[in-house]
C-alpha cells in the first residue's frame, strides 16, 4: 500500500478513539491524519453520539480537521443499489450502505472493526494496519 493512499474510516474507529481505546488510537496515529478520511454519514453518526454540549463542541472541532467525503450522485445511486441488494439478505444498515458506497466510489480501503458488516459486498477492500 502506498504511503499516500487515503483510507476511509468507519464510525466505530472514531468512536473507539473518543472512548480512549489505546489500540485504536495507536492504529489511527500510525495511519496518519493526512490519510484519514471519513464519509459524511460517519461525521453525522459521531456528532449524533455526543453526550453533552462540551463533547459536541470537541467533536465538531476534531471533525473540522478531517477530510469528509460528501455524498454525491454516484454514492447515492450505489447506496440505493446496496440497500436493495443486501438489506434483507445481510441486514445491511443505511449508514453502513452509505459508507460502503463511499469506499467503493472512491476506490478506498475501509478501516473498520466490523468487517462482517461489509465483507459480503463485492469489491469492498479493507485497510489492514
Amino acid at each position: 500500500m502506498a504511503k499516500e493512499e487515503l483510507v476511509l474510516c468507519d464510525s466505530n474507529i472514531l468512536i473507539d478513539v473518543y472512548r480512549g481505546n489505546e489500540q485504536t488510537i495507536k492504529l489511527v496515529t500510525v495511519l496518519g491524519k493526512d490519510r484519514f478520511v471519513i464519509s459524511a454519514v460517519t461525521a453525522a453518526e459521531v456528532l449524533f453520539g455526543a453526550r453533552n454540549k462540551a463533547e459536541l463542541q470537541k467533536i465538531k472541532k476534531d471533525i473540522a480537521s478531517i477530510q469528509i467525503l460528501e455524498i454525491n450522485d454516484d454514492i447515492s445511486s450505489l447506496f440505493v443499489k446496496l440497500v436493495a441488494d443486501y438489506t434483507l439478505s445481510h441486514k445491511l444498515t443505511i449508514p453502513d450502505a452509505i459508507i460502503a458506497a463511499t469506499a467503493l466510489t472512491y476506490k478506498l480501503p475501509l478501516f473498520t472493526h466490523n468487517q462482517k458488516d461489509f465483507r459480503f459486498i463485492p469489491g469492498i477492500k479493507f485497510y489492514k494496519p
